[in-house]
C-alpha cells in the first residue's frame, strides 16, 4: 500500500487485513516493529480524535514526528500543497498524514505520480472521505461481531456534510452489511440510495445490531439552518432518548465518531451506558492508525 486515501479503493480482503491487524497490536498478538521513519502531520481543519490518535499510533510504531503547523507553514505564504509535501519529502520525511477542507486533496497529488511525494494518509478531507475513521468503526464492528454480512447499520444525523457517513455506507455495504440511514429528510443525499435505504428513525429499530450516531456539521451548514436549529427540538426528532434506547435489543452497539454533542443526538446519561462503544472506538482507533502506517510500503 503506497497510499491510504480512500478506505473503498481498497479489496475486502485488503480491509479484512488491516482490522485484524489492528486487533492484533491491540490484543498485543503482534509487536510493532519499531522503525525510524520521519512523518509529518498536517491538520489544516481542527481535529482531537484523528489528530491525537495518530500521534500516539506513531510513537508506537517509533516513528519520529515533524512539528509543522499548517497554520504558520508556507502554504499560508500561497505555496501549493504539493510544493509544501515534496519539500518534507526531500528533506527526509516519509509519509505525509493531512486532513484538509477540499474534497479529494490527494487525487492531483497521486495523479503528479512523483517520486518526490511522500506516503500519503488521509485524515479527512472535506465532506468526503475519512477513511482512517472508517477503518475504526468496521475494527469496533468486527470485534462485537466477529464479521459484516448480514449485519443491520443505521447512520443516524447529519448525513450530507458527514465524512463518516459517507465512507461507512459505501464500506459496510461493500462488506455485507444491511445499511439504513435517518436523520433531517433536507440532510439526506439521494446517492446514498446506493448503499441503503432512508427510515424514519424508530422503523425497524428493535432489529438493528448497530446505531451508528453523526453529530451536525454546524461548520459546513448555512447560516440561516443554522440561526433556525433547536438543539432541543433535534434532539426530541434526532437523538437517541432514553426511551429509543430501551427499544433495541440488548446485543446492540451504539456508535458515534465523536465530538459528541450530549443531549443532542445523543441523551447525555447513554454516551458511557452499557451498549455504546464510543470510548472503545476511541482506543481502536489507536491501533486501526498503526496498522494503517504499517501496511505502507517503503
Amino acid at each position: 500500500m503506497q497510499n491510504f486515501v480512500n478506505i473503498n479503493l481498497l479489496s475486502n480482503e485488503q480491509i479484512i487485513s488491516l482490522i485484524q491487524s489492528g486487533l492484533a497490536f491491540k490484543r498485543e498478538e503482534r509487536k510493532p516493529k519499531v522503525e525510524p521513519r520521519f512523518v509529518a502531520n498536517l491538520f489544516f481543519e481542527n481535529s482531537t480524535r484523528t489528530h491525537s490518535s495518530f500521534q500516539v499510533a506513531e510513537m508506537r510504531l517509533g516513528w519520529q514526528q515533524v512539528l509543522l503547523d499548517p497554520q504558520s507553514s508556507s502554504t499560508q505564504k500561497g505555496e501549493s500543497l504539493s510544493d509544501t509535501l515534496k519539500t518534507l519529502k526531500s528533506i527526509g520525511v516519509e509519509t505525509a498524514v493531512v486532513r484538509h477542507s477540499v474534497n479529494d486533496w490527494y487525487e492531483p497529488l497521486i495523479d503528479e505520480d512523483s517520486p518526490l511525494m511522500p506516503h500519503l494518509v488521509n485524515a479527512g478531507d472535506g465532506n468526503g472521505q475519512h477513511p482512517s475513521q472508517s477503518l475504526l468503526d468496521l475494527m469496533t464492528i468486527y470485534e462485537e461481531f466477529g464479521g459484516f454480512e448480514g449485519i443491520k447499520v443505521r447512520i443516524i444525523g447529519d448525513l450530507a456534510h458527514s465524512r463518516v457517513a459517507r465512507s461507512n455506507a459505501e464500506v459496510l455495504d461493500k462488506l455485507g452489511a444491511e445499511v439504513s440511514f435517518a436523520g433531517p429528510r433536507d440532510w439526506y443525499p439521494e446517492t446514498f440510495d446506493q448503499f441503503g435505504t432512508y427510515h424514519e428513525y424508530e422503523d425497524g429499530l428493535a432489529e438493528l445490531d448497530v446505531v451508528m450516531l453523526l453529530r451536525v456539521q454546524h461548520e459546513r451548514i448555512s447560516s440561516v439552518e443554522n440561526a433556525n436549529f433547536s438543539l432541543v427540538e433535534y434532539h426530541n426528532e434526532y437523538g437517541l432518548t432514553k426511551e429509543r434506547y430501551a427499544m433495541l435489543k440488548e446485543q446492540a452497539i451504539i456508535m458515534h465518531p465523536a465530538p459528541v454533542n450530549r443531549g443532542v443526538e445523543i441523551e447525555s446519561g447513554l454516551v458511557e451506558a452499557p451498549k455504546s462503544r464510543i470510548f472503545q472506538q476511541m482506543t481502536n482507533g489507536v491501533y486501526a492508525r498503526m496498522a494503517i502506517l504499517d501496511a505502507l510500503e517503503f
